[in-house]
């Protein structure tokens, strides 16, 4: 009897904790894979999105920086990862438009990663130095037209957005420079200031000091808009090319299959975070214009981005050596 009582109260043990939902998420720390070294763009937006979410949520966020194969590391960590949500990377337009399309990567972009919501965009902008003869885009590029080739150019790598947006605005404008690529924007622009290239592309974030000591004259950005960082420097449209417009986008993703019920609970927290002043007021600091968006935005962003990118990349012929 004593037995059967015994039995018949483990059954109705296991069967009562085989009741009971599964605990709400998140019931442990989130990690945020940042695919780039400490200190950069990509670091202040994954660290600021760790810290505004616990801080509204009550979330354990736990920054993880995983840099490495041009920021493509960190995308591969997440592919990896169990889709829980547990496991979130900040990508951008070069780890999930460019590099895919220019290399092997061990993800694919569309079947393993879940957009969850875009975080923010920014231009590039083009550079001269101080005492450059061309004072306008408008000069730059009658110059090169007259001889094609002959103007240098650097960027922080091959296939990179920089890269991608110049040879966007020379299909564009009709005219030919010479691409130097660089292991990273602070060699280019050293370069740039030392006299050794006549023109540089660079993202805002990594050129606002050097623009604003007086060492370099900002000639244009990329975006369809004035950037609210640079509000004095024109646009590439309004130089003459109306329908030019390019931005970098940084995003929060998580592993494809992670389920709809979390990606949705990420995304409300994210929209949430993004919605705030000081947020968006510290993302401007940075040259970021702060957004959000749902996954299903998001992901169609990412599409047309990718096809922008690849038509491209195959007219310009590009290549990574």
């Amino acid at each position: 009897m004593q037995r059967r009582i015994l039995i018949a109260g483990l059954m109705a043990t296991a069967a009562f904790a085989h009741a009971q939902p599964p605990a709400p998420f998140p019931a442990k720390p989130i990690r945020v894979i940042i695919p780039s070294t400490p200190g950069g763009g990509t670091d202040f937006i994954g660290r600021n999105l760790a810290t505004h979410l616990a801080e509204a949520k009550g979330w354990v966020m736990v920054p993880d920086n995983r840099p490495g194969a041009g920021t493509a590391l960190g995308l591969a960590e997440l592919a990896r990862a169990a889709p829980t949500g547990y496991d979130i990377v900040i990508g951008q337009s070069d780890n999930v438009s460019l590099i895919p399309l220019l290399m092997k990567t061990s993800y694919d972009p569309i079947k393993d990663l879940q957009p969850v919501s875009l975080l923010a965009t920014t231009p590039m902008v083009l550079l001269v130095t101080a005492d450059s003869p061309y004072k306008t885009l408008a000069q730059l590029i009658d110059a090169a037209r007259k001889e094609p080739g002959k103007i240098s150019y650097g960027t922080s790598g091959t296939g990179g957005s920089v890269h991608i947006s110049v040879e966007m605005l020379q299909a564009a404008a009709g005219f030919k420079m010479q691409h130097v690529p660089y292991k990273g924007s602070s060699p280019a622009l050293a370069d740039l200031m030392g006299g050794h290239l006549q023109v540089a592309g660079a993202s805002i974030s990594s050129a606002t000091n050097i623009i604003q000591s007086g060492k370099v004259r900002a000639l244009a950005v990329t975006s369809a808009a004035r950037n609210a960082s640079l509000p004095d420097v024109p646009t590439v449209a309004e130089s003459g090319y109306k329908d030019y417009s390019f931005v970098t986008y940084y995003g929060v993703f998580a592993p494809a299959g992670t389920p709809a019920d979390v990606v949705k609970t990420l995304n409300d927290a994210v929209v949430q975070v993004m919605a705030r002043p000081d947020v968006r007021a510290a993302y401007a600091k940075q040259g970021l214009e702060a957004s959000s968006t749902t996954p299903q935005e998001f992901s169609r962003l990412i599409e047309k981005d990718i096809a922008k990118a690849k038509a491209t990349i195959q007219a310009a012929h590009i290549q990574v050596q």
